[in-house]
């Protein structure tokens, strides 16, 4: 033959390699002790609750028991009549919550980012440590403010969005004429808005503090890029700053959601019970799970007793919803995962 033939020898398979085993961290002594106490705190703050929760789903038995899935539909409250629901208090509730926040969030993102970005060192130690000592004003202070203070200045600013906003139906207020300029006072006093204009002054500092401490934690390097590119300070504050800060906005408003929710004495002091669902906010009547509790607990029977703990329940349950729904925005729009 004018050709030779090459003979190619046939390859071996490979063996397969055993997959390589992650290596353990050798755990000190503090190390171990460190894990084992944090898991020991992560467990009983759920036992704590879960424990909340069946309590009060024990006390609240008989009620619901009695009231059924009519619970969640009647508007009235009359345990001794066997006639009482919490369609009204619940939505008196979130719409409480719901002004609070609407107030309390473009504030307290104002001054967050005046503190941590605009003002100078000497002011921003000073609003720093004012912020910080709004924590320790008692609930009854900002009510007893708001009652004797607030609501008289606030009926004005109530009686102009009524009179040029009232086709909006939530702004809109019954047997209220804007043609009339001598209309009673009363009409606006104890209602929805005032509650939440001060509940949002209070739930706004904690806001503020949580949202310094992400604006101020933004990268150096992305602030000076963007300086360095021509941006104004305005232009970085809105390419770096807030985006990077998207999850700490987001989780402090949630936080100051599930205090506004339960919020108390302030409530108590300045809204007008009333037992129907009332989506006029500037309109005077309004109730909340917290002041229904802290109105009738003292006079209640048994049975109504356990009806006011079937309340306490809805919030709780409600508390619950909200702030698992916080971690989940949160985790999904991490502070830092990304800037503009």
């Amino acid at each position: 033959m004018s050709a030779t033939e090459t003979v190619v020898p046939e390859r071996e398979p490979l063996s397969a390699e055993p997959p390589r085993k992650r290596p353990r961290a050798v755990l000190g002594l503090s190390d171990a002790v460190f894990r084992r106490v944090l898991l020991s705190a992560g467990t009983t703050v759920l036992f704590i609750t879960g424990a909340v929760g069946l309590f009060l789903l024990f006390r609240a038995g008989k009620a619901l028991k009695v009231a059924k899935l009519k619970f969640l539909t009647t508007q009235q409250w009359a345990p001794s009549a066997h006639h009482f629901g919490i369609a009204a208090v619940l939505t008196g509730t979130v719409l409480i919550a719901v002004v609070a926040i609407g107030i309390s969030t473009p504030l307290a993102v104002g001054t967050a980012l005046f503190i941590s970005e605009i003002a100078p060192p000497q002011i921003r130690r000073l609003l720093t440590s004012v912020v910080d000592l709004m924590f320790a004003v008692p609930s009854v202070v900002f009510g007893l403010w708001a009652f004797f203070f607030l609501q008289g200045h606030a009926i004005g600013f109530a009686r102009f969005l009524a009179t040029w906003f009232g086709w909006i139906p939530f702004l809109h207020v019954n047997r209220f004429s804007p043609s009339n300029p001598q209309a009673s006072t009363s009409l606006f006093t104890s209602s929805t808005f005032i509650a939440g204009v001060v509940v949002g002054l209070m739930v706004a500092p904690i806001q503020c503090s949580l949202m310094r401490e992400v604006f101020t934690q933004a990268p150096p390097g992305e602030r000076e890029g963007a300086f360095a590119l021509g941006a104004t300070r305005w232009g970085m504050i809105r390419t770096v700053v807030l985006p990077f800060g998207r999850g700490g906005i987001i989780g402090a408003t949630m936080l100051a959601l599930g205090r506004a929710l339960g919020e108390t004495v302030a409530v108590y002091m300045i809204i007008s019970p009333l037992f129907k669902i009332n989506f006029h906010v500037l309109q005077a009547g309004g109730i909340s799970v917290s002041s229904l509790i802290a109105l009738r607990y003292s006079e209640a029977s048994p049975f109504e007793l356990s009806a006011l703990f079937a309340a306490g329940l809805s919030l709780f349950v409600l508390t619950l919803i909200i702030n698992f729904s916080a971690s989940t925005v949160v985790a999904r729009s991490r502070s830092g995962a990304q800037s503009d």
